[in-house]
């Protein structure tokens, strides 16, 4: 492998976004795909599916031909803590309501940065995007998701 891939990294990419786009458009094809200007149910995904393959094959072809670095270590703390910010939103968003499960998945998440100091300027912007995400979902798109929970009466 070493003598053939030149690039490991657009190699691993381009293999992630083969796999990735190669299953989105498997996926779709049981879905109604319409047209462009009646797209169904499947249009999208096969579309961003389609996409994703040609930049994968890309990737892939430009691997083998232009030099790249090696993989360095896998960096575990952020992926855990992206995936646990995620998955702790999840859990949250019923029985803590759309405000304390969008705060618990800006902290986790922001704590995965090295760079991530939590002062004013970190604050006033989690309390902004709280702001904007109630008020988008809730309230413009009307999704019934509760402000604050059941822990809170909600």
């Amino acid at each position: 492998m070493n003598g053939l891939i030149k690039g490991p990294k657009d190699f691993w990419a381009g293999l992630l976004y083969l796999t990735i786009g190669g299953l989105g458009v498997v996926l779709a094809r049981d879905y109604g795909m319409g047209d462009a200007a009646r797209m169904g149910p499947g249009y999208f995904p096969t579309v961003l599916g389609a996409l994703l393959v040609i930049f994968g094959a890309a990737s892939l072809g430009r691997s083998l031909f232009r030099r790249g670095e090696a993989i360095g270590a896998i960096a575990w703390k952020p992926i855990v803590l992206i995936v646990g910010a995620t998955v702790a939103f999840a859990y949250l968003i019923k029985p803590a309501g759309l405000v304390l499960a969008l705060t618990a998945l800006i902290l986790i998440s922001a704590s995965a940065s090295s760079r991530f100091r939590f002062e004013w300027k970190a604050t006033a912007a989690m309390f902004g995007l709280i702001a904007f995400c109630s008020l988008v979902f809730v309230k413009g798109l009307g999704i019934p998701l509760p402000l604050f929970g059941t822990w809170f009466g909600g």
